[in-house]
């Protein structure tokens, strides 16, 4: 049953709708995994926007970090997402790319040993153009290198664009 599928793209380009409906179409009842840092109030409240909009065929997990702490066996697996997964990283690596590249490689290649199908929403946010943020430029270094190591590992890799999802691998 172990499946990798990697769905990338822009902003509002469709990629967590595109992983829901997949999921979906995959399983009674799918996982949510939401990898993100609670920032304020508004973040909060997109958040349970977001779960109520699910509805309860989903199984909603809230985890920043450690991914593999939780027992995903023989689930159909939503990871939304690897931008605000590494962001949570990087800030704990006091924004040097190398070892906070290094801790997301070692918890995917855990997390990537259960028997389940994950499905990586992640952007692709280097293709603006080169930032004259040294703090962007860095983060962006991170994104694209952990979304290259997780697409080889992926059996199916998508790419959204203005909500068509464009196989690439």
């Amino acid at each position: 049953m172990k499946r990798i599928i990697f769905i990338t793209g822009g902003q509002r380009s469709g990629k967590t709708s595109y992983a829901e409906q997949l999921a979906l179409s995959l399983a009674e009842h799918p996982v949510y995994l939401a990898t993100a840092h609670v920032w304020d109030e508004e973040f909060r409240q997109r958040i349970v926007r977001h779960q109520q909009n699910r509805g309860p065929r989903w199984v909603n997990v809230e985890e920043e970090r450690v991914l593999s702490r939780h027992d995903f066996n023989g689930r159909v697996v939503v990871v939304d997402c690897l931008t605000l997964w590494c962001t949570n990283f990087f800030f704990d690596s006091n924004s040097e790319v190398e070892p906070a590249l290094q801790a997301l490689k070692a918890e995917f290649d855990r997390l990537i040993t259960q028997d389940a199908t994950f499905l990586f929403v992640s952007n692709e946010i280097g293709l603006g153009g080169v930032s004259e943020n040294q703090l962007q430029r860095r983060f962006t270094d991170l994104l694209g290198w952990i979304n290259q190591y997780v697409a080889r590992s992926a059996d199916e890799v998508y790419l959204m664009v203005s909500g068509i999802p464009v196989r690439i691998k």
